[in-house]
C-alpha cells in the first residue's frame, strides 16, 4: 500500500469514527484516526458534556485509547468534522483543525515531523507536520 492510499484509508477511518460522535450541544461532529508506528489505527470521536469543560475532542480520544493500550509511537492522525447538516455526499464543506489542547497532547507523544491530515473527504485533504501547526512548542522532558 502506497502512502497516498494509506492516507486515504486514514481519512475514511476518521469519517467512520465521526459517526459515533456525541455532540448534542454544538452539533459539530468530529472523527479522528490515529496511526501507530506498527500500523494499528485507533479511532476517536468528540464527546460533549453538559459541563463543557468535561468534553473531550476526537483527537484526544484516539490518543488516550492508544496510550491506554500501551502505544507510545505514532506516525499520523487524520481529522474530519462538520455539523450534522454539513455533510455533502462523501465529504464536508470545511476542514476541522485540531484545537490547541489537542496539538499539545500530540506534542507530548510525537515529534515535530508527526503528520496531521485534515480532510473534507478521502480525496480532499491537506497534510501538515506537528511543527507547522504548533511551532516552537513546549514538549516533555526526555530522560
Amino acid at each position: 500500500m502506497d502512502g497516498r492510499e494509506r492516507d486515504t484509508d486514514l481519512i475514511r477511518a476518521a469519517m467512520e469514527a465521526r459517526e459515533q460522535a456525541y455532540a448534542p450541544y454544538s452539533g459539530y461532529l468530529v472523527g479522528a484516526a490515529l496511526l501507530t508506528e506498527d500500523g494499528e489505527i485507533y479511532q476517536g470521536c468528540n464527546i460533549e458534556n453538559a459541563s463543557y469543560g468535561a468534553a473531550n475532542c476526537a483527537e484526544r480520544t484516539a490518543f488516550f485509547k492508544a496510550v491506554s493500550q500501551g502505544k507510545r509511537d505514532f506516525r499520523a492522525i487524520a481529522v474530519v468534522g462538520g455539523s450534522r447538516e454539513a455533510r455533502q455526499g462523501d465529504g464536508f464543506p470545511d476542514m476541522a483543525y485540531p484545537c490547541g489542547i489537542c496539538r499539545q497532547v500530540m506534542r507530548e507523544f510525537c515529534g515535530p515531523d508527526f503528520r496531521i491530515l485534515v480532510g473534507r473527504s478521502p480525496e480532499d485533504f491537506k497534510e501538515y507536520t506537528l511543527d507547522e501547526l504548533l511551532p516552537e512548542s513546549f514538549g516533555p522532558a526526555r530522560m
